[in-house]
């Protein structure tokens, strides 16, 4: 990852590093479960819909190991969030694939201190080692979320993440703001990789290596299916 692959050639004779063999596909994890959401709303629920026009998803990758100087912090997002939002009920469920996630945009590197341009190689090197030796996008395709609020005066949700076949609940920090037929959500938070059974990229003995820790930046807007 980052610049690791120029890096390798050198050391190696020019040769590249050998691909891993892809995992075999296993079962997509189950998504959102439009139908319930489609039938609350048949029922008077104010029942929203995340529109991805106006949310996003964003995380920073941070380089690691004696040699992270040679290497490139990377920031990765989704602009293709599919969810609903159960206003009355203090409850959202949302996903989006990590095949369509971005790798590099200026604006988002400028947003995260970043320096705003790489090498084209830089990052198309990035999205391919992330999709296939790291995050095994063939296996597990989505990313699902459940958020909860657990009490409308809180500034916290309860947040369950399903990430590469695991899922873990943890507490995030939020900002909402909403009128009758709209919501936004903001927040930031970190995760580990290793906690979703995730092995941060790493090579020459972890010279260079991906930082387990990802730091993640969400802003979420859902609006009611008439004001879209």
């Amino acid at each position: 990852m980052m610049k690791w692959l120029l890096l390798l050639a050198l050391v190696a004779g020019c040769t590249a590093p050998p691909a891993r063999a892809p995992a075999a596909p296993t079962a997509a994890v189950a998504g959102v479960d439009a139908a319930w959401y489609l039938q609350a709303e048949s029922a008077g629920k104010n029942i929203l819909r995340i529109d991805p026009q106006q949310s996003l998803i964003a995380v920073t990758v941070r380089r690691g190991g004696r040699l992270a100087r040679l290497g490139h912090d990377h920031v990765v997002a989704s602009r293709n969030l599919f969810g609903f939002v159960a206003a009355d009920d203090g409850q959202a469920d949302f996903q989006f694939r990590l095949d369509e996630l971005t790798v590099d945009e200026p604006g988002l590197r400028r947003d995260a201190g970043l320096e705003p341009d790489l090498p084209a190689e830089a990052i198309n090197g990035t999205r391919q080692n992330m999709l296939t030796r790291v995050l095994e996008a063939q296996r597990f395709p989505l990313v699902v979320l459940r958020a909860v609020q657990l009490a409308a005066t809180d500034s916290t949700m309860q947040l369950t993440i399903t990430l590469h076949g695991v899922t873990r609940t943890i507490m995030v920090p939020v900002q909402v703001g909403h009128g009758e037929r709209w919501l936004a959500a903001s927040g930031r938070f970190d995760i580990l990789q290793s906690e979703f059974g995730i092995t941060p990229m790493a090579v020459l003995g972890g010279a260079i290596a991906v930082e387990d820790r990802l730091q993640l930046r969400f802003h979420i807007v859902a609006q009611a299916a008439a004001a879209r």
